[in-house]
């Protein structure tokens, strides 16, 4: 009984560095300094250990003598431009989305990542919970994706793409996969996943002979693009927020739609 008290004890603790985190007081780096430098207390005493085990609820933690209190809640859109990175700093001066933030992104973390040659929605928040929910594969929150593939595809590949594909990694769920038009050389795909891996998208493309050829993310759950320009970002609503927690509590897997579906 007392093992099984202590284990629900100890679920409300953190580590002193990731309390900084989710306050939003600054980057996990940013608290480390902090805390090593000897600027944080906790209840009083110096605390130099970043991983130092806190009771957020209780506890009373200081930075420079200042009472750590939780920033305001914010959540982004960015329109992510093809050839920009989704972290904060590259070393080797490759331009990242923070370059398009300006002041806005300085404590500000991706929900999720597109990779430097896809482009489309990214949300950005210093709401960990919101983001953890949102990136768990078991909530099944629905991204869509438009798609040039680079060869015209078979009925047959795609019934392969939507019943699931064999990657290194495993298995992946059924997609929702709907053809929008075929070109010369190329099928325009539109495509629901539920999960979240490395490369997903370009990785099933291979997984059917394929490649993709340009790869724009459109929506997350009930969060669409839109109009938004490529390169700018607007502040979520407050029921575009709710609406995605909503998604991410049901584990819903339904999929999202963009009126843009035809925007190549």
């Amino acid at each position: 009984m007392e093992k099984k008290r202590n284990r629900q004890e100890k679920i409300t603790l953190k580590t002193l560095e990731r309390v900084f985190s989710k306050a939003g007081a600054g980057s996990r780096t940013d608290a480390r300094k902090w805390i090593s430098g000897g600027k944080v207390r906790v209840n009083g005493k110096v605390v130099l250990n970043p991983d130092h085990w806190v009771d957020p609820d209780h506890d009373k933690v200081t930075l420079e003598g200042k009472p750590l209190k939780a920033a305001t809640k914010s959540y982004i859109l960015l329109y992510k431009p093809k050839g920009y990175l989704t972290t904060y700093r590259d070393p080797e001066g490759r331009p990242t989305v923070y370059a398009l933030l300006g002041d806005v992104g300085k404590w500000l973390s991706p929900v999720g990542r597109l990779d430097l040659d896809t482009s489309g929605l990214l949300v950005l928040t210093n709401d960990n919970d919101f983001a953890e929910r949102i990136t768990n594969p078991e909530h099944k929150v629905p991204k869509t994706y438009q798609i040039k593939a680079a060869t015209v595809l078979s009925d047959e590949q795609i019934e392969r793409l939507r019943a699931g594909v064999e990657l290194s990694d495993g298995p992946t769920r059924p997609a929702e996969v709907k053809r929008l038009r075929d070109g010369p050389k190329h099928t325009f795909l539109e495509m629901t996943i539920t999960e979240g891996r490395n490369r997903q998208v370009r990785r099933m493309l291979e997984a059917v002979e394929s490649k993709v050829s340009k790869l724009v993310r459109t929506a997350i759950g009930p969060v669409r693009i839109g109009e938004l320009p490529i390169g700018k970002w607007r502040n979520l609503t407050a029921d575009e927020v709710h609406e995605l927690r909503g998604q991410a509590a049901k584990k819903a897997s339904g999929p999202a739609r963009d009126k843009n579906r035809n925007k190549y």
